[in-house]
């Protein structure tokens, strides 16, 4: 507790200094609070700069913070975001020798044991880790070694970590209690999804898992290649993988002079995007510049390098679609759709009024397709469309917040690399193939001959509450119901029966269509037995 104490009065001299109290100064219930972290002096930069500044004089844990931060334009001022993502989570690297005791503390053995060699000068340094080169020792089948790279956490990290973290819910309380917005802010939410993200980043054996997973994705592909990791020399702490040699994409020189089509690289680059979303559904979700290589070999269809697989994302299926649908009907201009599809998935709440705010939508639309195709960015759609919805009291969803930071880098990226980047002539064709595959019937079959032995099992159950449902008792048998109501009453029950049975026996002649138009070797006999059972219904629901 005296850590933390310590902690929290550093944080509040260097947000004092900084005059971060301005972003409180609006919220009359936390005047206090405003004037305590220096509201009203006089500096030169906006809030925006300082905030950064400040974020980065306080080290690892709160520079991640604001970079997550930057990812919620749903609760940010405008343009604070945008200073977030500038925050660079490049540290100080720590002494070769202090990794090679953290590696061999991790082995319980001598480094010699493990590595014909180790580079004691790392190769790069973050906040949570840093990169050393190395080359383990021959197999019996080579004469020299696989080059690698390890992957050590940074020393006292997770004390760090926690102690931070528990700074960050003692703030984040403060701030519910004392903010007018707290209700929508959300902030004990915010730092706890940001908890659950850091400490994924603090398993290293969760990040080779995700490179594993990516890997198998992508293996063959001449689009995107990541590295094999070497699991026998992995631990929670120590990850070791193969070393990638490659160009930063960053490093425009350096393309330009290796002759790169940047038109291709871009393009290549939103087309890995859109098929790790919704053809993989396992999204790297850290895609920005520091995290991505490219290998050169063949320029004019350059090859993505991925790096860095501590954040990864997916989506169930129902959010899979929803998204698929809200892109293109962007692209179509289909607002009203776009204002259905919120409804419907729960991202909106169910009394929404669509027209008022299929209208809001159309209103931040219509300016963006006044320019050519090549130039609409769904990122600013996206931030738009984010500020009208928090109107509309819109439920801010976690699972996509990885989902619009990776839009948002990827977009970005893709515009630096080729400003006349035409995002949506590479990502239409993959959102409408995917689209026509779910809605293939063969499909479907295959995925009901998958779980069809868990359909046999809960088709008694189903069919006893399904039963139950229909008969229930309706509470009309009391004295002072008339007679004319309660001989209506149990015809309506009676027509309820009749019409329920019906939909089931029709739902099941449909399946039984679906099965024998489909290429499966359980197609026959399951279309028969339930074409059978559903005529079995039918007849009895009409006899």
């Amino acid at each position: 507790m005296a850590g933390q104490t310590r902690r929290i009065a550093q944080i509040l001299r260097v947000a004092r200094r900084y005059g971060l109290g301005e972003l409180f100064a609006d919220a009359s219930r936390s005047n206090w609070l405003a004037r305590t972290l220096g509201a009203g002096k006089k500096l030169d930069d906006p809030i925006g700069p300082r905030l950064r500044q400040a974020l980065e004089e306080l080290g690892p844990v709160f520079i991640k913070f604001g970079q997550a931060l930057s990812t919620r334009r749903d609760l940010l001022p405008p343009g604070l975001a945008d200073d977030l993502i500038e925050l660079q989570d490049a540290v100080a690297p720590f002494a070769g020798d202090q990794a090679r005791e953290l590696i061999e503390t991790a082995y319980g053995e001598s480094l010699d044991q493990r590595f014909a060699w180790f580079d004691p000068e790392p190769l790069a340094a973050a906040s949570i880790a840093q990169v050393h080169a190395a080359r383990l020792h021959p197999r019996t089948d080579q004469t020299t070694g696989d080059d690698v790279v390890i992957k050590v956490l940074r020393p006292h990290v997770h004390h760090q970590v926690a102690r931070d973290i528990a700074v960050l819910y003692r703030l984040a309380r403060l701030i519910a209690r004392v903010h007018p917005e707290a209700s929508r802010l959300r902030p004990v939410e915010v730092v706890a999804e940001y908890e659950r993200i850091i400490h994924d980043e603090l398993d290293l054996l969760r990040e080779g898992a995700n490179a594993s997973q990516l890997g198998r994705n992508w293996a063959g592909s001449d689009l995107i290649a990541h590295p094999t990791i070497y699991f026998d020399h992995s631990t929670e702490n120590v990850l070791v993988m193969a070393r990638i040699f490659g160009t930063p994409i960053d490093d425009v020189e350096t393309l330009k002079a290796a002759g790169v089509d940047f038109k291709v690289l871009a393009e290549r680059g939103v087309e890995i995007f859109f098929q790790q979303v919704f053809r993989d559904n396992f999204f790297h979700a850290d895609m920005h510049p520091g995290n991505i290589f490219v290998d050169t070999t063949h320029p004019h269809r350059p090859r993505y390098i991925g790096l860095d697989f501590g954040i990864v994302g997916s989506l169930t299926p129902a959010d899979q679609r929803y998204l698929a649908e809200n892109f293109l009907a962007f692209f179509n201009r289909d607002y009203r759709r776009i204002a259905e599809l919120h409804v419907e998935s729960g991202w909106m709440p169910a009394d929404t009024r669509i027209e008022e705010f299929e209208a809001a939508i159309r209103t931040v639309s219509e300016p963006i397709f006044h320019k050519p195709l090549a130039e609409i960015s769904f990122g600013v759609f996206l931030i738009r469309l984010f500020k009208i919805a928090r109107r509309y009291r819109y439920h801010v969803q976690p699972q996509l917040v990885l989902l619009q930071k990776t839009v948002l880098n990827v977009e970005g990226l893709g515009r630096d690399l080729y400003p006349q980047l035409d995002l949506w002539a590479t990502a239409k064709p993959i959102l409408e193939q995917w689209m026509a595959r779910r809605a293939d019937p063969r499909r479907a079959a295959r995925r009901l001959q998958d779980q069809w032995p868990q359909i046999v099992d809960s088709l008694p159950e189903f069919a006893y509450r399904w039963a139950r449902q229909i008969d229930a008792p309706v509470d009309t048998d009391t004295p002072s119901a008339p007679r004319a109501l309660v001989d209506v009453t149990h015809e309506l029950r009676a027509t309820r029966r009749s019409q329920r049975w019906s939909l089931f026996a029709a739902g099941l002649l449909a399946l039984a269509g679906v099965l024998t138009a489909a290429d499966t070797g359980l197609a026959a006999p399951l279309a028969t037995g339930l074409a059978g059972l559903g005529c079995g219904l039918r007849a009895l629901t009409i006899r």
